[in-house]
């Protein structure tokens, strides 16, 4: 069952490193090809719109071989058989982060491309999001405590039972003599 397990992770990191390594050039040619085809006025580039593109073109070419470095699996050279899977690129967290913001850039670069410098603003949803969740995970519990939304902080909490145990809870209200002698056998 691990074998299974470690050839599929493997599967789709090789899936998804042929993506990242598409994705580092193929929205830079797309925005070239609707630029030429939509936006013909807008050639050359203004020096602004480079600058754009430069500024996020780095560090999503960083994110993008970081992604690829810890996501290759590694073979024997010899045989072929799998020695590392590497690190799991479907994981949420960090990694799922990463993606985001690749998907952003790329998505920025050819709507540049096909509607306008205006696009770029797209990307203001990356730090929006940072601060978001900066803000629900560490400033707001710090200065005002976490609040459960909808629960009573006196209110007991009933734990939630499974279907088992609420059958058996059932049979008991009954007074099913074989839920009562199963709880006589439990306590001695």
């Amino acid at each position: 069952m691990a074998k299974g397990s470690v050839k599929r992770i493997a599967s789709a990191n090789e899936s998804a490193i042929k993506t990242l390594r598409l994705g580092t050039f193929v929205p830079t040619l797309v925005s070239l090809v609707l630029r030429v085809l939509f936006r013909r006025s807008s050639l050359p580039p203004s020096k602004g719109a480079l600058a754009l593109y430069v500024l996020t073109f780095f560090p999503a070419f960083f994110l993008s071989n970081y992604l690829v470095k810890i996501g290759s699996p590694r073979r024997d050279p010899t045989t072929g058989t799998l020695i590392s899977y590497g690190e799991d690129l479907n994981q949420p967290g960090v990694t799922e982060w990463c993606f985001d913001i690749l998907y952003i850039t790329w998505a920025c670069q050819v709507g540049s491309g096909a509607f306008g410098e205006w696009f770029w603003w797209l990307y203001m949803i990356i730090p929006l999001y940072a601060v978001y969740k900066l803000w629900s995970s560490v400033i707001s519990p710090m200065f005002f405590g976490r609040s459960d939304a909808g629960s009573q902080p006196d209110a007991p909490v009933e734990p939630s039972l499974s279907k088992r145990q609420e059958k058996l809870r059932k049979r008991e209200e009954r007074g099913d003599p074989r839920v009562k002698s199963r709880t006589v056998k439990q306590q001695s």
